[in-house]
């Protein structure tokens, strides 16, 4: 529910306690309550059941920092993997070692406190490899400092212009290939520090290179090579109880750590990791260089490095909600959030003189998998990065480059990922991909991704254009029917080769046009019904279906103006054929529903099975067709705990109804659910309203008027002359059935105040209560906002649209 306006009671003698440990923060969107919204600045503390809970402050209210077990051993985690990777991203761009240190330093600290999503981890990414090597050689170590400075400041400018969702418009089968290209630049780089050698400074001339390096072979550098891609790809396939014991130690360390120690025992003369003091380090300078050249550098930092975050910042939020342990409760991500925490990192990062940051989706999963329950362990990770880089210079020295190399071109490698390529191949995109890897190896990340994006347009043209349009002649030659199937999207360039094909159809003829798509436009729209009404002037019967074959109208003359085939939602039918064919059309219904949503909702109708439902409110409401609650909610499959009835009426406890079942709701909803609101949602034109206005329900023997015997209290509060009557939007009713409507509203949350579980959660503060009215007619919903005293009077406020699906207003 969106823009809830409270309508709790307050006793004004009890003093409002200033931790409530069973209340629950929630948003429009139910924004669930985690452990980091406490520790991370929320102001909602986590539930008592979980097992990192804190407790109430009891040092004279004074806040302490506490910092979780889990959030210490996942960083410990997260650190080992991030410092052999830092230093091979820095070593593959080209830039000083000590670069990739602060990059991961700062990554884990800024952004990881400053980010919108609490347990991405940030640094320096195998994805920026490309562009920071290319930016380096073109114009040097100090300006590349200088552009990652601006990019940050654009990232910010773009987060405070609520862009960043519009990253995620990019096509999958873009930046996958992007990825790919990357990974493979950057392994045929590593490739050639592998064998002893130097990389060219394009992906072309290290292919070029490789016959005459491979003639080159340098012994020492290669078997430390080998040994750490050996301990990369074995380390996590260890059978038994000692692999479960030494997959305690990240693969990355363990193969840096094992060259290392090869190369000093075995005495090998190799380049090593050299970290020049911190006094010498170098700062950004002024960029010097073309303008436009320039520009091109920081749009293309930013493009890469803003999609990279945003795309790891979705799939965390994924493997954050299929993790069963710990059972804390982490925010989706904040996109726009997150976009600004990476725009200020890079910021800080350029101004050290470290790589661009971006979040990195290896480091990311490890800290989710390690148990991670806050942003604590992604600023704890960049503080041990800080430490390592102070204190540990003497082992960090010891690291040969050649494994650094190996470690990253395992990585690159891995950029190139086999399920991509699946789901790639299965939504028919595979030429896309192929573009835009193919691309960014020849020309560049920029010019790739530009390509890529124009061969996705192109593709999206052509299936917008590829209509395929059949005509088939079936039936006995006493009840012949011609079928005109057309299969894909009908548009101005399909008409002509649609009425060649209407064409072929004879007069008089009986004709079923089966259309198989979901756009037409004005042209298509007009040659359809132009023909149709050819057609059946010359004697003929002309019958629209869908996809599954269900009728969709009868001819333009014979139906009423708003039937149309291309009609995409609709409450009415047209003859008494169709009505009869109500079992039919839920066999379409369901049809469809089989081939176009269930795929979309596949996911996350599992994710619900495993987890079970947790709502966030209890939504009770009418009975009434005309009320789709999941559209005038805006709501999802396990966002509420839904009871519709007769009147949306709440029995009270207690009387001898015969039928408990809304109380059992009730029950259920608000003690084993444990949702933190209840709406109680009336409508116009309500019948059941209409019935206690018209006729007594006292002594009903039907069921009907036995029912309605809960909303006479509702009747009586209208009448009372000691009460004010309810205004809707600064008017009053339309009529008594109105008035009667909006009062029941208020009469029902009444009632809900007497069932013992409701009173009890009111009385801890965990439970609020909502009264709603949507008038039908106008589409339009009202939210009640009357004092907390309803015997005073009840206002019923109209909701206006927010601006963006994203703003969200909290209760």
């Amino acid at each position: 529910m969106s823009a809830c306006v409270p309508t709790r009671i307050d006793d004004p003698s009890r003093k409002k306690p200033k931790y409530r440990k069973n209340r629950k923060s929630r948003t429009t969107r139910e924004k669930p309550v985690s452990h980091e919204s406490v520790q991370g600045g929320g102001s909602a503390p986590i539930g008592p059941d979980s097992p990192h809970s804190l407790p109430p402050p009891g040092d004279g209210g004074r806040r302490r920092f506490r910092i979780a077990g889990a959030d210490l051993s996942a960083s410990v985690s997260v650190f080992l993997i991030a410092l052999p990777l830092s230093l091979g991203i820095a070593l593959a761009t080209g830039a000083p070692l000590q670069a990739g240190l602060v990059a991961a330093a700062v990554g884990g600290i800024v952004a990881g406190r400053l980010g919108g999503s609490p347990l991405q981890v940030s640094g320096p990414a195998a994805g920026l490899t490309v562009v920071t090597a290319d930016l380096i050689h073109q114009y040097g170590w100090r300006v590349t400092c200088a552009i990652t400075v601006v990019a940050g400041f654009v990232q910010v400018g773009l987060a405070a212009l609520r862009v960043a969702r519009s990253a995620l418009a990019v096509s999958p089968a873009i930046v996958h290939g992007m990825l790919a290209g990357i990974g493979v630049t950057i392994a045929l780089a590593q490739l050639h520090i592998v064998l002893g050698g130097t990389p060219q400074s394009s992906a072309i001339a290290n292919v070029t290179a490789l016959p005459a390096q491979l003639a080159d072979l340098h012994p020492a550098a290669l078997c430390v090579s080998v040994m750490t891609v050996v301990l990369l790809l074995a380390w996590p396939r260890i059978p038994g109880r000692t692999g479960r014991i030494v997959r305690k130690i990240p693969a990355a360390l363990a193969a840096v750590a094992a060259a290392t120690t090869l190369a000093v025992v075995a005495g090998l003369r190799l380049p090593l990791v050299d970290l020049p003091s911190w006094s010498s380090h170098a700062l950004p300078a002024l960029p010097d260089g073309p303008v436009l050249g320039l520009i091109a550098a920081v749009l293309t930092i930013t493009l890469v490095g803003s999609v990279e975050s945003l795309l790891s910042a979705v799939a965390v939020d994924k493997l954050v909600a299929a993790r069963k342990h710990p059972t804390v409760r982490i925010p989706r991500a904040d996109l726009d959030r997150e976009l600004a925490g990476q725009g200020a990192a890079n910021v800080l990062s350029g101004a050290l003189g470290g790589l661009p940051i971006t979040g990195v989706a290896v480091r990311s999963s490890a800290n989710v998998s390690a148990g991670a329950i806050s942003r604590n362990s992604t600023m704890l990770h960049g503080l041990w990065i800080v430490l390592a880089a102070l204190l540990l210079v003497p082992v960090l020295d010891l690291i040969p480059l050649a494994a650094l190399a190996a470690l990253v071109m395992v990585v690159g490698v891995q950029m190139v990922k086999v399920t991509h390529l699946r789901s790639v191949r299965q939504n028919r995109e595979m030429l896309v991909y192929a573009a835009t890897s193919i691309a960014v190896v020849l020309t560049g990340v920029l010019e790739g991704v530009a390509i890529g994006i124009a061969v996705a347009v192109a593709v999206a043209l052509h299936r917008l254009t590829r209509t395929r349009i059949t005509v088939e002649e079936q039936g006995e030659e006493h009840a012949r029917v011609h079928r005109v199937r057309v299969r894909g999207q009908l548009t101005f360039l399909a008409v002509p080769r649609l009425s060649r094909m209407l064409s072929q159809v004879p007069h008089g003829a009986h004709c079923e046009v089966e259309l198989d798509g979901s756009y037409m436009d004005h042209a298509a729209h007009e040659a359809l019904h132009d023909w149709q009404a050819s057609h059946v002037a010359q004697g003929g019967s002309v019958e629209f279906t869908g996809r599954a074959g269900g009728r969709i109208s009868e001819a333009a003359s014979q139906t009423h103006g708003c039937c149309r085939p291309w009609t995409p939602w609709r409450n009415h039918h047209c003859d008494t054929r169709t009505r009869r064919a109500s079992m039919h059309q839920l066999a379409h219904g369901l049809s469809s529903f089989q081939r176009n949503t269930a795929p979309l909702v596949r996911d996350e109708l599992a994710r619900l099975a495993r987890e079970g439902q947790q709502p966030s409110q209890l939504f009770l409401t009418c009975a009434d067709s005309r009320l789709v609650t999941s559209m005038i909610t805006a709501s999802g499959p396990g966002d509420l705990f839904t009871v519709r009835n007769v009147g949306n009426l709440v029995p009270l406890p207690g009387e001898g109804s015969g039928d408990d079942s809304v109380a059992a709701a009730i029950e259920y909803a608000v003690d084993v659910l444990k949702v933190s609101s209840i709406t109680v949602c009336g409508h116009s034109g309500c019948g059941a309203m209409q019935a206690l206005l018209s006729a007594t329900t006292e002594g009903g023997r039907t069921p009907l008027r036995r029912w309605l015997r809960h909303g006479q209290p509702s009747l009586e509060r209208m009448r009372s002359r000691h009460r004010t009557w309810a205004r809707i939007s600064g008017r009053l009713p339309a009529d008594a059935v109105e008035q009667l409507c909006l009062t029941n509203v208020v009469q029902q949350l009444e009632h809900l105040k007497a069932h013992e579980g409701v009173a009890r959660r009111i009385a801890e503060g965990s439970l609020e209560l909502h009264g709603m009215y949507f008038h039908v007619g106008e589409a339009q919903a009202y939210l009640l906002a009357s004092s907390d005293d309803h015997e005073v009077e009840a206002v019923f406020d109209r909701v206006a649209p927010t601006p963006s699906s994203l703003t969200e207003t909290r209760a």
